[in-house]
């Protein structure tokens, strides 16, 4: 006879994306397919285009691709550079490293901007820390040719746990009087970060959805400014499926000029509805509450948070470094084997040195319980020295800070 080595209960995914996604968007995701060329489906576009529209905060268009954050990586360079040109970008981690390389590929000069050196803990300091405004407007006073045509940035690196300060990013561009283009990707952020495209002069935001908004990957977006669509109108880099013109223009009626991923689609709408439902700042809030839940335990371990500025620790992730010696992928292995929770490993540069966990989107205290249990057992199964316990640090600062207090006592 066969054993069945398949565990019982529920997967614990609590890795920074994909995140779970809820019953309720999956019902939705599974409604019958519709004619995409039909007046059913014009109205779900136009829907879910107005929707996205509060989510990123902004007043101007929001371009849907059926394709992964890297392809709207693509789309934000494709359509506003031309063969040669420079831009300047920040190393926070793996993911602005990525961006970085792609950039090469499609023929432009990108300049890389970081901290240089390691920290006592022996990790690059600029993984650690988030972008930083005062080298970016450095940078820029010195190109007074404006050789420079954009400044692309992270918002909030999955690697690392750093969600950087994209406003000042902004001033520091306005400072040195330099008419770049800002581009950000908040693939990670939008949705569990706040996040403010027009407020913060953003010209082209790059985000998925697979994280914040709670839906399986398949679909990214481009978040424009009149500045970038202008600057689309010149740009020459080769560009057909990611062109902007096409599809803003076929928007206008809750269409596009090619086949869209329409239960995507429906998935979208209904992670729309759920967060301009419960309200963004209410979505915000919950998530730095939950991220704080899970520093206390870190502290209480006695190990490092992988980000070293408080002022950015990330609302959607908290990087954990191992003590030297330890191999976190392989902590993170036992974690996954022994108790079926699955954590973010290390990337790139950090690639062994710690492990990830992710608390965002469909969430709540008593699942990052159950992650920071199976995180606390594992670590101890791997020879780990905890100064305490870090789950009834987490347990206290959960009952002492109910989510919604407000309403709890008038209750």
């Amino acid at each position: 006879m066969k054993l069945n080595n398949h565990p019982t209960g529920r997967h614990f995914l609590q890795i920074p994306g994909p995140s779970p996604v809820p019953d309720r968007i999956l019902r939705a995701i599974s409604l019958p397919t519709i004619d995409h060329r039909g007046p059913e489906f014009g109205e779900l576009g136009l829907k879910v285009l107005a929707g996205l529209r509060h989510v990123f905060q902004t007043r101007h268009p929001v371009v849907i691709y059926p394709a992964s954050g890297t392809g709207a990586w693509e789309a934000a360079l494709a359509n506003t550079m031309s063969p040669g040109d420079a831009v300047l970008m920040y190393e926070t981690g793996h993911f602005a490293t990525l961006w970085q390389k792609m950039a090469l590929r499609l023929g432009l000069a990108p300049e890389f901007l970081s901290l240089a050196g390691t920290d006592s803990s022996g990790l690059p300091q600029s993984w650690r820390r988030g972008v930083q405004a005062d080298l970016v407007e450095q940078r820029l006073r010195n190109d007074s040719g404006h050789r420079i045509k954009a400044v692309c940035v992270v918002h909030n690196e999955t690697s690392t746990g750093v969600t950087s300060d994209i406003a000042a990013v902004r001033r520091a561009i306005d400072a040195a009087r330099h008419p770049a283009l800002l581009m950000v990707d908040t693939i990670s952020g939008l949705a569990s970060a706040d996040y403010r495209h027009d407020e913060w002069g953003v010209d082209v935001t790059v985000s998925g959805s697979q994280k914040g908004l709670m839906l399986p990957p398949g679909i990214s977006f481009n978040a424009l400014s009149p500045k970038a669509l202008a600057a689309s109108q010149s740009a020459t880099l080769p560009k057909a499926f990611w062109a902007w013109d096409e599809i803003v223009e076929m928007n206008k009626s809750g269409y596009w000029p090619y086949t869209p991923n329409t239960n995507l689609l429906y998935g979208l709408s209904e992670a729309l509805d759920m967060l301009l439902e419960e309200g963004l700042p209410h979505v915000f809030a919950r998530h730095q509450r939950w991220a704080e839940g899970v520093r206390v335990a870190v502290r209480a371990w006695g190990l490092e948070i992988q980000c070293t500025d408080p002022a950015v620790y990330s609302p959607v992730l908290t990087g954990v470094v191992l003590p030297e010696g330890i191999d976190a992928d392989r902590v993170r292995r036992t974690i996954h084997e022994r108790f079926d929770l699955s954590l973010g490993t290390g990337l790139g540069k950090l690639k062994g040195r710690m492990f990830r966990i992710g608390h965002l989107g469909d969430c709540n205290d008593l699942t990052l319980m159950a992650a920071l249990s199976g995180c606390e057992m594992g670590l101890k199964l791997s020879g780990v020295a905890l100064a305490a316990s870090g789950v009834q640090a987490a347990m206290d600062f959960f009952s002492s800070h109910p989510e919604r207090p407000a309403l709890q006592a008038a209750a």
